[in-house]
C-alpha cells in the first residue's frame, strides 16, 4: 500500500547520473550490455548494489551520452495529438546532432580553396545546414508509475531539461519554481493521479574573490578579442580634410509605374554643382536593365531594384554662401519588340541633405506636339520629342541669365519613379565642440543653413495661408461690427 503523501527529494549535479529502476534491471544483466557505456553502467550499478542499492527512487536522470538524449528530437511530439505523424522536416532534423562537434577545424588554406562544395555528401549536409553550436543536454526524469511497479518506460516523464551550449549559456526548462506554485503532471490512467514537483537552485553562492577573478578573466578575454578585431580592421581609417564633407549614397531605383508602354528602362546621371567633386574612378551615370511591367491594382509597375553607389566630396570655399546640393537627373524610356524606343518621361531628384534612409517617389513628364500626326508617329515608328539637354528638367547647366521662361513649351504628365537612398555623411565638422558649431563657420553649419532655408520657405507659406484665412474671416463679418468704436463710460 503506497503512503498517502509520497515525497522524494534529490539534489542533482551537472551531468550527474542517477539510474532508474528500468536501467538497474537492464544493466544488471551483463549480456544486455553492448557498448562501452553500457558496460560502464553495469560496473557502476554493481557497486551501488554492493553499497546497499540506489538512494533515489522515482527521480533519475539521462545525461548527454544516453540513448534517450540522442533520440530526444525524434521521440518528442510537436502537438498533443495521439495520431501525430512526423513530417519530413521533423524526421530530417531529428538526425542532426547539435551537441558535439565531430568535425575537425579546417585550415585557412583548405578553407579558401573550398569555398563552394559542388557535390556535398549526406554527412556534410547534416553538419552544415544548421548552426552547429555544441550543446550538452541533461534530463531530470520522474518515474510516475504505480507504487511497487517502477521500471516501466511508459510512466517516465520529463521533469526538467538542462542545456549548456558552447558559449556558456545554461538553459533550464521549465524555470526554477521560486515564488511560483509547484508544477503539475496529471496522468491519464483510471485514478487520474496528480503529481506536483518543484525545482530549486541548490548551487553554492560564489565567493566575492572568485567572482572578481572571473570578471578579470572575462575582461582579459574581451580585451584580446577587441585587439584581434582591431588588427583585422586596421588603423588606416581615412578622414576627409578640414572643411570637406564626404557624401556616400547607396541608392536603388526601385520601380516605375503609370507609363503608357511596356518594357521600361531608366537612364540617369548625377550633376555635381560648384565646389563638389568625385574620385576619378567614380561613375556618375548609368542605365538600368529593361524590365517588363506587371499589373498591381490599376497600374502597371516595373520593378527594377537597380543598385548604384556614388561618392562625392564637398569643399567649402565661401563661408557666406549656402552649398548647392547634387541633383540626380533621369529619363524613362520604353523598348518594344521591333527595337523602337520611346521617351516616357523626364524627372529630377535633389539628393537628401540629411543622412539616413529616404524613400522618394518622383513624378515625370514628357514633351508633346499638338495634333494626331505626332502621336501616330510615336505609336507606329517610335521616337518622340526629346530634350537635347537633360538638365532642362530643372535649370539648364548652360543657362546664365536671371529669368528662365518656358512659355509655349507643351508637356504631358506621365508616371513616376521610386528611389530608395541610403545617405552617409563624413566630416571632421561632426567632431567639433559646441562652441565652434555656434560660430556658423563649419561645413555642418553650412549644411544646416541649407536645410533651414527650406524650413524658412515653409514658415512663410504657412504665414501667408494663415493671413488669407484671417482676411476671409474678416470679410464674412458684418461691417457695423468691425467699425464699431468704443463708447465712453
Amino acid at each position: 500500500r503506497p503512503p498517502e503523501n509520497e515525497e522524494e527529494e534529490a539534489e542533482v549535479g551537472g551531468q550527474e547520473k542517477l539510474f532508474s529502476q528500468f536501467e538497474v534491471d537492464l544493466y544488471l544483466n551483463e549480456s544486455a550490455c553492448q557498448t562501452p557505456l553500457d558496460r560502464q553502467y553495469h560496473e557502476e550499478i554493481q557497486k551501488l548494489e554492493k553499497a546497499g542499492g540506489r538512494k533515489n527512487c522515482r527521480i533519475f536522470t539521462y545525461t548527454d551520452h544516453d540513448r534517450f538524449t540522442n533520440l530526444e528530437e525524434l521521440c518528442q511530439k510537436v502537438t498533443d495529438s495521439d495520431h501525430e505523424v512526423p513530417s519530413y522536416l521533423v524526421e530530417r532534423m531529428a538526425n542532426v546532432r547539435r551537441r558535439r562537434q565531430d568535425r575537425r577545424p579546417l585550415e585557412a588554406s583548405s578553407l579558401k580553396s573550398k569555398i563552394i562544395t559542388w557535390e556535398p555528401s549526406e554527412e556534410f549536409i547534416k553538419n552544415n545546414h544548421v548552426i552547429n553550436t555544441p550543446v550538452q543536454t541533461m534530463y531530470i526524469m520522474g518515474d510516475l508509475g504505480p507504487y511497487g511497479k517502477l521500471g516501466h518506460r511508459e510512466y517516465e516523464h520529463v521533469l526538467c531539461t538542462i542545456k549548456v551550449d558552447g558559449n556558456g549559456v545554461i538553459t533550464v526548462k521549465p524555470d526554477f519554481t521560486g515564488t511560483k506554485g509547484a508544477y503539475r503532471i496529471e496522468l491519464d490512467g483510471e485514478k487520474r493521479e496528480v503529481w506536483e514537483y518543484t525545482i530549486e537552485n541548490a548551487s553554492a553562492q560564489v565567493q566575492p574573490e572568485e567572482e572578481e577573478c572571473e570578471q578579470r578573466v572575462f575582461r582579459d578575454l574581451y580585451g584580446r578579442h577587441r585587439d584581434y578585431l582591431n588588427g583585422l580592421v586596421g588603423s588606416d581609417f581615412e578622414m576627409p580634410l578640414p572643411g570637406t564633407l564626404r557624401l556616400f549614397v547607396n541608392g536603388e531605383i526601385v520601380s516605375a509605374q503609370g507609363y503608357e508602354y511596356d518594357n521600361l528602362y531608366v537612364h540617369f546621371f548625377l550633376e555635381l554643382p560648384n565646389q563638389w567633386s568625385s574620385p576619378p574612378f567614380q561613375q556618375l551615370s548609368g542605365v538600368t536593365q529593361t524590365c517588363a511591367t506587371k499589373a498591381v491594382g490599376w497600374e502597371r509597375v516595373a520593378y527594377f531594384c537597380y543598385p548604384f553607389t556614388v561618392e562625392m566630396f564637398y569643399t567649402q570655399e565661401d563661408e557666406d554662401s549656402l552649398p548647392q546640393w547634387p541633383v540626380l537627373y533621369f529619363e524613362v524610356l520604353s523598348l518594344d519588340f521591333w527595337q523602337r524606343y520611346r521617351v516616357e518621361g523626364y524627372g529630377s531628384l535633389v539628393l537628401p541633405a540629411s543622412p539616413g534612409v529616404h524613400m522618394l517617389t518622383t513624378p515625370t513628364w514628357r514633351p508633346v506636339e499638338l495634333g494626331t500626326v505626332a502621336e501616330m508617329r510615336r505609336f507606329f515608328i517610335g521616337g518622340s520629342p526629346e530634350l537635347e539637354d537633360l538638365t532642362y528638367v530643372r535649370i539648364p547647366s548652360t543657362f546664365k541669365g536671371k529669368r528662365l521662361s518656358r512659355f509655349g513649351f507643351r508637356t504631358e504628365t506621365t508616371g513616376s519613379v521610386t528611389f530608395r537612398l541610403y545617405c552617409l555623411q563624413q566630416s571632421k565638422a561632426f567632431l567639433e565642440n559646441s562652441a565652434l558649431r555656434q560660430r556658423m563657420q563649419s561645413v555642418l553649419d553650412r549644411l544646416g543653413g541649407f536645410s533651414q532655408q527650406s524650413s524658412v520657405y515653409n514658415v512663410l507659406e504657412a504665414f501667408q495661408r494663415a493671413r488669407r484665412r484671417m482676411q476671409e474671416a474678416r470679410e464674412s463679418l458684418p461691417q457695423d461690427l468691425i467699425n464699431t468704436s468704443a463708447s465712453p463710460v
